[in-house]
């Protein structure tokens, strides 16, 4: 079954689209966080960011800076937050690799970061090693 966001690419659903080319498109969110939030989707299917070509990403990543830069000068907005939900543990609701684009006022109310965890004695060395590329 094709995901929502296929349906959309497709033509099969209406959008608001703000840029597309044939790798992306930019659309605006139907439940935005804020007014003008945005969603630059892959026009191929990757479920996560982890099976998508380094050049698709990096092209998606060009498109959001045009974006930003459009929320910055059109909409006034002061930052942005640029989102990947990288699957459902993440919050990630639609299998198809997209990031969220949201335009951000310093009292916009807006809050998207968990509460802070702390690592106990030694244990932010056995994540760094764990993580680290070599």
């Amino acid at each position: 079954m094709p995901t929502v966001f296929e349906m959309i690419i497709n033509g099969d659903i209406p959008s608001k689209k703000v840029y597309e080319d044939d790798a992306v498109l930019a659309i605006l969110d139907i439940n935005p966080r804020a007014k003008g939030h945005t969603l630059v989707i892959s026009k191929k299917v990757y479920p996560t960011i982890s099976e998508a070509p380094e050049d698709l990403i990096a092209h998606m990543f060009s498109v959001v800076k045009k974006i930003d830069s459009a929320m910055r000068i059109n909409l006034k907005a002061e930052g942005t937050n640029v989102i990947i939900n990288n699957s459902s543990a993440s919050g990630q609701e639609i299998p198809h690799l997209h990031i969220h684009v949201i335009p951000r006022k310093s009292d916009d109310g807006l809050s998207f970061f968990p509460p802070v965890c702390k690592y106990e004695e030694g244990e932010i060395d056995r994540y760094r090693s764990l993580i680290e590329i070599k």
